[in-house]
């Protein structure tokens, strides 16, 4: 064991998380990071809001709900003693209207299951001392939801790795995975190779082409998600001073449009969720003909228009749309309006789609042989990613503890 070479494909937060603790683990194992990218944390982690969330929305049981908790403490720790950004500026979810007081309830009930620190619900007058330019009828408040700068997390497990005798190759796209006859993996380059006694892949936004080339199957497929922000103009950040999110639609996995403080002092208001004309669109001009042609020969994507179509339509016209995108966010902070925010950045989910039509919720993690595949990883694993690195690090050892 101690003479292995792991290699993990994705350089973004939980592959590094998991090169890490592989490392830390077990010490004397080679871990090889394979990043395709120039440097660490380029997609989904280089893009991410920022927020480490308390473990509020997942379904008990599930394994966000087990490591989103745990992987909140975990970070937070892990902030504290490298001294990185972090801070604990709570998050209110608020209903607006009578018909979201039931699904605040439910929500509430999920949240006591999923023992979420500190969570309590406040009412009218209680939203305006936590958050005074608020607006709702009743809230969660969770008072131990942070803020964090993932990206400086990410470069950390980097450093870690690397201390600990570990590697990153960068500008490595991942092109063949062979399984050789006398054991071992082969991971390819072009030209260039790499023997691997194990393999884990955290490849994000091209988790589902990864698993194909190591014949992990086709399914679950990602669907590239863009979620655009917009930016609070400084004389209007001050009226926010944490998280406000709405109740979300169980419908979905996204969470909808709402307000995020970043670590730097900006206020950003997002994402919506449109579908990306590239795996890695991050602008609405990023337009890959064969991708879009892969998305509409799966039968999953049809299915799934099918039966929200309208919200697709209105999620576009909030894209095109300044007053429309902001006229949804209005009705928790009204004094904001289109004229107090610019166009901000953008992100891309890798949503992981059914045959069925079907959003995959969960985190979804398989083993085929000495390949471990993250299949799906979305909010919260930068969370929850110290834990996800500790649960992968038990399926490729065969190690058991409780999560």
């Amino acid at each position: 064991m101690a003479d292995e070479t792991i290699g993990i494909v994705g350089a973004g937060i939980v592959g590094l998380a998991t090169g890490r603790e592989i490392a830390q683990r077990r010490p004397g194992t080679r871990v090889v990071v394979l990043e395709k990218e120039q440097e660490v944390a380029v997609h989904q982690t280089g893009h991410n809001s920022g927020v480490v969330h308390a473990g509020i929305y997942y379904t008990p049981g599930s394994l966000k709900a087990r490591l989103c908790t745990k992987g909140m403490a975990m970070i937070r720790d892990y902030c504290r003693d490298r001294r990185l950004p972090y801070d604990e500026c709570g998050k209110l979810v608020v209903a607006v209207t009578d018909d979201e007081v039931p699904r605040l309830e439910a929500l509430y009930a999920k949240s006591l299951e999923n023992k979420v620190p500190g969570l309590r619900r406040v009412d009218a007058s209680e939203i305006h001392e936590i958050e005074p330019y608020a607006v709702g009828l009743a809230a969660l408040h969770s008072p131990r939801t942070a803020i964090t700068d993932y990206t400086a997390v990410a470069r950390s497990f980097a450093r870690d790795i690397v201390e600990s005798g570990g590697e990153i190759r960068l500008g490595f796209p991942v092109t063949r995975v062979a399984r050789l006859t006398g054991g071992g993996i082969e991971v390819a380059s072009g030209a260039e190779t790499l023997r691997v006694d194990r393999l884990v892949l955290c490849a994000g936004l091209q988790s589902d082409r990864v698993a194909r080339l190591a014949d992990d199957g086709d399914e679950p497929r990602i669907i590239p998600f863009r979620g655009e922000y917009m930016k609070v103009s400084p004389s209007r950040a001050h009226m926010v001073r944490g998280l406000i999110y709405p109740v979300p639609d169980p419908r979905y996995p996204f969470l909808g449009v709402h307000y995020t403080r970043r670590v730097n002092g900006d206020v950003e208001v997002g994402p919506n969720a449109v579908l990306a004309l590239s795996r890695e669109g991050y602008r609405r001009s990023d337009i890959d003909l064969r991708e879009l042609a892969r998305i509409a020969r799966f039968p999953g994507m049809w299915r799934l228009a099918g039966r929200h179509w309208r919200t697709g339509i209105k999620e576009m016209h909030g894209s095109l749309s300044v007053d429309a995108y902001m006229k949804a966010a209005k009705a928790y902070v009204p004094a904001i309006h289109a004229g107090d925010v610019v166009r901000g950045g953008a992100g891309v989910r890798a949503q992981a789609l059914g045959r069925d039509g079907s959003l995959v919720d969960d985190f979804v993690i398989s083993q085929v042989g000495a390949v471990t595949a993250v299949r799906n990883a979305p909010s919260p694993a930068a969370t929850s990613s110290m834990a996800i690195a500790e649960h992968i690090a038990d399926t490729v050892f065969g190690d058991s503890r409780a999560t």
